[in-house]
């Protein structure tokens, strides 16, 4: 058993998978005297699946996750699990248990007695048992007959975990439950509760606001904004291929820039954005005439010193650079291109000639790397203002 005063790794131990369940949400409003929270909500998370809720504060995503606990009940639609109506069942007759950021742990209770209380009140005979077992999937079994407060922060989640894990539910809520912990130890415990899941075999829904967790843990993210969801898939592909401004801004960062499209030809898109010509592939696009806006990711570009000598194929800026800011891995640059605004990109620290403030660079970046949205998205939507 690791005794050191490192937080131990989870242990690779047989366990008995579950049988998660297929959740849905049909139609599901919320509303808090005039105010809406959320907004004609359909979605389906298939059985297994580790589903992640992500959003700002305030978007719907917590008030979601306490419909399908029965902490909350919708204003209208219809919740299910495993294909039984849970709409009216209170929360402690739905097979849901929830993980919240604050551990909600008994002070009173030694480590043990709190993984075993669900299954004491349900009277199971193996309570204390399962409860050892639960201990030991976490890799906390040596410290069962401590007090809560004798823990650290990591070790009080893997209590939180086992004692929801134990009782074996259909689908498990994750309310930001790695919020209260440090950088280091939070994402070591990102690729654990990934671990978990995939061992155990549940459905798991996880609400964060934190973009890397959910993209690191999840198979599925929705993006929620304002009671809706913007858009929903594999993080890779919301990612790459973002369908509103506000994802594109919210998920990493986009440099957006407005334009109108001028033609068509080989399966591109020709869109002139103040006297600057920039192709977008069709299939990458939302919508193919009129004025859209073209976004492509900061580490798609390719910083040069000099101007290209003949056409490469790339889409080509140029201007000049405002800011410089070195981060370790990476040096960021804002550049200013006339017309369009400010762009910003990196560039791998590799001994390479770094650019400094004032300089004019050239800027370029395979049409297959930009997309295209609706011309009347707000291009700072999704952005951190603090």
């Amino acid at each position: 058993m690791n005794t050191n005063t490192a937080e131990p790794s989870i242990k690779q131990v047989e366990l008995p998978r579950s049988e998660g369940a297929d959740l849905h949400l049909k139609g599901i409003t919320k509303r808090f005297a005039e105010f809406i929270a959320v907004k004609d909500l359909d979605l389906t998370v298939p059985s297994g699946t580790f589903f992640a809720l992500l959003g700002p504060s305030g978007c719907g995503k917590s008030t979601t996750l306490r419909m399908i606990a029965g902490l909350e009940a919708p204003s209208e639609g219809e919740i299910s699990i495993g294909g039984k109506d849970v709409t009216a069942l209170p929360s402690h007759q739905r097979e849901v248990n929830t993980v919240f950021q604050s551990y909600a742990l008994f002070p009173h209770m030694t480590v043990l007695e709190n993984v075993a209380f669900g299954l004491k009140r349900k009277k199971d005979k193996q309570a204390m048992e399962k409860a050892r077992a639960g201990l030991d999937m976490v890799e906390l079994a040596h410290l069962a007959n401590r007090r809560p407060e004798q823990l650290s922060g990591g070790q009080q989640q893997r209590v939180a975990l086992a004692r929801a894990l134990v009782n074996r539910p259909q689908v498990l809520l994750l309310d930001e439950p790695l919020g209260a912990l440090d950088m280091k130890l939070r994402r070591q415990m990102q690729m654990e509760l990934k671990s978990i899941q995939t061992e155990v075999g549940l459905t798991f829904i996880h609400v964060t606001h934190d973009q890397e967790e959910a993209m690191t843990m999840a198979d599925v993210v929705a993006v929620m904004n304002e009671g809706r969801i913007e858009q929903m898939g594999a993080p890779r592909d919301l990612y790459e291929l973002p369908k509103t401004a506000f994802v594109a801004n919210f998920l990493g960062k986009s440099n957006l820039m407005r334009g109108t499209v001028t033609g068509e030809r080989d399966g591109l898109l020709e869109v002139a954005a103040s006297g600057h010509k920039i192709l977008v592939a069709v299939d990458r696009a939302v919508q193919h005439e009129g004025e859209i806006v073209v976004g492509v990711r900061p580490e798609k570009l390719h910083l040069n010193h000099e101007a290209p000598t003949e056409a490469t194929g790339y889409n080509e800026l140029s201007g000049e650079v405002i800011d410089v800011s070195f981060t370790g891995t990476t040096t960021e640059y804002l550049i200013d291109v006339a017309g369009i605004g400010r762009i910003g990109t990196f560039a791998q620290n590799r001994g390479q000639q770094a650019a400094e403030v004032g300089n004019t660079v050239y800027l370029s970046w395979d049409s297959a790397h930009s997309f295209g949205l609706a011309g009347d998205e707000l291009v700072n939507a999704g952005v951190d203002k603090t």
